[in-house]
Parts: C-alpha cells; structure tokens; sequence
C-alpha cells in the first residue's frame, strides 16, 4: 500500500506559538484560559470537523478502573461538559475500562452492559463509530476467573462464551474489536505464564479468539493492541512474525495498533510510519488506540512552556504518522482532560497527558493534533480553525 502525501508546513511553528497557557492560570489555580465553556462546542473549530473523512479522530470514554477509587463520580454519567466535549470533538469514542473483563463480568453468569451499552448509544446518537476494547487480556481480569481453579476445558468456553456474548451483542455495530491484548511483554517473550488463557490453553488461543469475534461479528475489524510498539523494534517484529503466521493459516486478523503512550522523557520513535506501513503492507488496517503523551511534573508546580512545546511535537509527529499511512484509519487519545487521566496513578511523578487543561482549554498539544488534520483533510485556512 501506499503512503498518503500529506503537507504539514507550518505546524511546528503553530505549536510552539501556542504555548502560553502554561503561563496563564484560571480560576483555582488551574492553567488554562478561563474559559468556563469548552471552546469550539458550537462551532467547526474542533477536531472532528479538522479530521474531515481522512481518519477518525477518537477519545477513551473516561469510567471504571482507577476512576472508581477517585473523588469523584462516573465521568461520563456525571460531567455534561464533558459529554457535550466528547459529542463536539470526536467521531470514535473507546470504553477506558467499561468494556474490560473486571468491569463487565463481575460473575461467572453475569454481564454488567450498563455502562457499555451507555456508550454505544451515546455514540450512534451523535454519529460517532465505537472500538470495543477488550477481549482477551491478561490484565484487570476478575478473582472469580483468576482465582476459580477452572480447568483447561472450563476457561476455554468461558472465554468462548465471553466473546460471543460481548461481539454478539454489539454484532452491525461496532466498528474495531481491540481481541487480544498485549500478549508480548517488554522483552518481545510471549506472555506464557502471566496471561490466564495462553498459560492454561495454549498458543492456539490467539486464532480461535480471533476466529469466535468474526463469528459473532463478521462486520467488525478485528486488532492486536499492545504498547511500546510504535517503532520497529523487537516487540513489534514479534507482532509482525505471530501475525504473518496467522493470515497464513486463514485467521481473521484485520489490524495491528499501537497503543501510543509516549513520554517526553524518552525521544520520539521516528519509525513510527514506517513500522506502521510494514503492517498495512500485510494488508491490515492499522490504528493508534491510546495515545497520551506524559512529562515529569512535580507536584504542585505547571509544566515548563518548553514541556509543553515537546509534547505537542510528540503529538503532532504521532497525527502525522497515522495520517501518512493508507489504511490507518484510527487515532484515538487516551483521554482529553488531565484530571481524568489514568498517567499520575500509574507514573508517579508524571502527568499533564492529555491535550485539553482541566478548565477545558486547549493545551499546544491540541492545537498540533488540529493542524495536522486540518492540513491533511485540506481544510488548514478554514474561517472556523483560526485562531
């Protein structure tokens, strides 16, 4: 396949342009611009119109996992603004946590589809497609599967079960299925021990996974999902070996995405197009499923405008490399709001993820992402993105 040309002069000056709201503080002590209303809501200048049809512009639905131990109530159920933010900004909406085993399943014979169903409907009520995430994990799974001394025979119709129930329930309707989850670890070694279904029923688990999701959803694309495989590295050759193997014994496999969690600690994976587009030469769809971009912050104290410059570079580099890719048709951010953001609780020390503030103004990092669609879809210029 080829690479999409895209033009993207001018959007690292955009960036760096942008960078005083680091300055600035609103009310409370929170940087921003004051603004009480989330900026673009009634108008195109916003990312979903900057997308256009070139890819879809995604955000995780903040709910469940760690949102449950927090000060707060159920982001989505409980913040309008921040509903009217996600309905204005995105045209693909992901479930955080609210599709995971550990929310949904809380017994063997019983489904929790309150929440997910909640987030389908608002979806197909403002026109948004939906990625189901996740099928098969061996993370934030439940202590009745984990700890139920089920054999072989047992765990492999429970997660037969599992994904038919799920994929069947939103079969015509959901767009991707992220089915099996982070599989390799950090050394690129298959996760034979530490993932429940592999390590009691082997590696055939991975195809019949893929095979029952096409089954109860022939519609749905259906994709690997890990981190840390932006690049080409060992861990996404891992991926890219596994996955020629299983297209050529005719498993349906349709996609290969990275998760995106970057940080400015580290440099920037340069290859990112470039292993991107060794996958969609397979002739896969790809996606970045979760992107966040975090900095060290201490406690108390606001990000550096130099900070604030580097992430947006991270993010604009990210849209491009999506954008640059045919068959990439995915970007989703892990989150919009920093204080719904799952970064300080798993990195100490580190934080400032998203692309909005709390108060809902626009970080640099927005406006990278909003150029780099706008110059791709070819609406940079337009009278609603100036600024």
């Amino acid at each position: 396949m080829k690479r999409r040309q895209i033009l993207t002069a001018g959007a690292v000056a955009t960036t760096l342009a942008v960078a005083a709201p680091a300055a600035a503080a609103a009310p409370g002590g929170v940087p921003g611009n004051g603004q009480a209303k989330p900026p673009g809501l009634a108008k195109k200048d916003n990312l979903a119109f900057a997308a256009g049809s070139t890819l879809k512009i995604g955000c995780a639905v903040a709910g469940g996992g760690h949102h449950t131990s927090q000060p707060y109530p159920d982001p989505f159920t409980a913040d309008e603004p921040y509903r009217e933010l996600l309905a204005a900004e995105f045209t693909s909406l992901s479930a955080e946590n609210q599709m995971k085993w550990d929310h949904m399943r809380p017994a063997r014979d019983e489904y929790n589809f309150v929440d997910s169903d909640a987030i389908m409907e608002f979806a197909e009520a403002n026109g948004q497609v939906v990625r189901g995430h996740t099928l098969m994990w061996h993370n934030q799974n439940p202590a009745w599967l984990t700890e139920g001394g089920f054999s072989p025979e047992e765990l492999r119709a429970i997660l037969k079960e599992h994904i038919e129930t799920v994929v069947g329930r939103y079969a015509g309707r959901m767009q991707q299925w992220d089915v099996v989850n982070e599989i390799f670890d950090d050394s690129a070694i298959l996760r034979t021990e530490g993932n429940i279904w592999i390590r009691e029923l082997g590696t055939e688990i991975i195809a019949d996974a893929f095979r029952w999701a096409h089954a109860a959803d022939p519609e749905a694309l259906l994709f690997f999902n890990d981190y840390n495989v932006d690049g080409i590295n060992p861990k996404s050759d891992a991926y890219y070996a596994l996955i020629q193997e299983l297209l050529a014994d005719g498993v349906p496999v349709h996609g290969f995405s990275t998760q995106g969690h970057l940080s400015i600690r580290y440099g920037f994976p340069g290859d990112l197009a470039d292993n991107l587009q060794r996958f969609a030469d397979l002739g896969l769809q790809t996606a970045i499923t979760e992107l966040d971009v975090r900095m060290d912050v201490v406690e108390g104290e606001e990000p550096t405008e130099a900070q604030l410059a580097q992430q947006a570079e991270y993010y604009r580099r990210v849209t491009e490399a999506a954008l640059s890719v045919e068959g990439c048709s995915s970007l989703t951010l892990w989150g919009v709001l920093d204080r719904y953001s799952w970064v300080p609780g798993t990195f100490p020390g580190e934080g400032a993820a998203t692309v909005l503030w709390d108060d809902y103004s626009r970080k640099p990092a927005y406006y990278a992402v909003q150029d780099a669609l706008a110059e791709a879809s070819g609406r940079a210029g337009h009278p609603a993105l100036r600024r």
